[in-house]
């Protein structure tokens, strides 16, 4: 193994969000990345791991022979192949980021957030969600779009333990108008997600569009030049991955908390946490935008030289 630029395999299921998260810890530790797109057969596709044993015949994409010296997963699909080729091959450093819902000794580390309370000696555990988001300042190409005053506003949807209807857009949408009053001179910039349905934006359309700039979904996503260039976020409480980006900026957060479907002690716990470090507010307790400053989170590299350390401490033991 090149210690200093290991060859990486990332699985997931081709979903953003895990592939964000298992790029930003590989680019962390090499240059060398593969992605992988599992697919998996019936019934495994449905079941958790561990009901049923793995074989080469479960999975229905190609799988490279040039083996890796690590393997990042991420999701419950991406574990099937994560075991099969820990099984394999012993000597496969296999880490995969969030709760396998399997025994954590089948790997050799698991990194999840501390709202999941999954610990463990081989876990490592993670100030909200790994991304692949860098902390640089160097997409304000276009000068007249730089805009020092910009406020984005990311929108994200209804999910199995948040409300976000007609009424709660409604109210997202009223808020921004009182705030746009009270500071004249700010530019709000208003982002939808992936899950935003077009219930949502037709009303933030309807709403918002004379008084901010929007993107519901075509053209390029401004999404990353958001990131770097906000003096201030708003964004839905349904979403922690786009908390978890927004922080890396080390710009103020404030959250629309969404009323809850059905309480999860998940979604307190990092909404508390991120209180707690002085990284975000509630949007409710205030009818202007204060500027606050925090340590900037940047998780993925903080993460990756633990895991760098440990390799190579382990590596030096092996001779």
């Amino acid at each position: 193994m090149n210690i200093n630029n290991p060859k990486i395999w990332t699985l997931t299921d081709g979903s953003k969000g895990m592939v964000s998260q298992v790029l930003g810890l590989a680019f962390q530790l090499s240059n060398d990345v593969t992605e992988i797109e599992t697919d998996v057969i019936f019934p495994w596709s449905k079941l958790q791991p561990g009901l049923l044993p793995i074989s080469k015949w479960i999975f229905r994409n190609q799988i490279p022979n040039n083996l890796p010296d690590i393997i990042i997963s991420c999701g419950r699909k991406s574990v099937y192949l994560s075991l099969y080729l820990k099984n394999k091959y012993s000597k496969i450093i296999n880490i995969h980021i969030q709760n396998p819902k399997i025994s954590p000794k089948k790997f050799s580390y698991i990194v999840a957030p501390n709202h999941d309370n999954f610990v463990g000696n081989n876990i490592l555990n993670s100030i909200g969600a790994l991304h692949n988001f860098r902390r640089i300042n160097n997409l304000k190409q276009n000068s007249e779009n730089n805009n020092k005053h910009l406020v984005s506003c990311i929108i994200g949807g209804e999910n199995n333990h948040y409300i976000f209807g007609k009424k709660e857009a409604n109210n997202l949408c009223n808020k921004i108008k009182k705030l746009k009053r009270n500071n004249s001179n700010l530019e709000f910039f208003i982002i939808s997600s992936r899950r935003t349905n077009e219930i949502i934006k037709g009303i933030i359309k309807d709403e918002l569009s004379s008084i901010c700039k929007i993107w519901l979904g075509e053209g390029k996503n401004p999404y990353e030049y958001a990131l770097h260039n906000s003096k201030f976020f708003i964004i839905t409480s349904d979403s922690t991955s786009m908390i978890s980006e927004a922080s890396i900026s080390g710009m103020p957060i404030y959250i629309y908390q969404l009323p809850f479907k059905r309480k999860s002690i998940r979604f307190e716990s990092f909404h508390q946490e991120f209180k707690s470090l002085n990284i975000t507010r509630d949007l409710s307790s205030t009818n202007t935008l204060e500027t606050w400053s925090y340590n900037n989170l940047d998780e993925s590299k903080r993460i990756a030289g633990i895991i760098k350390k440990r390799i190579i401490e382990g590596y030096n033991e092996s001779f």
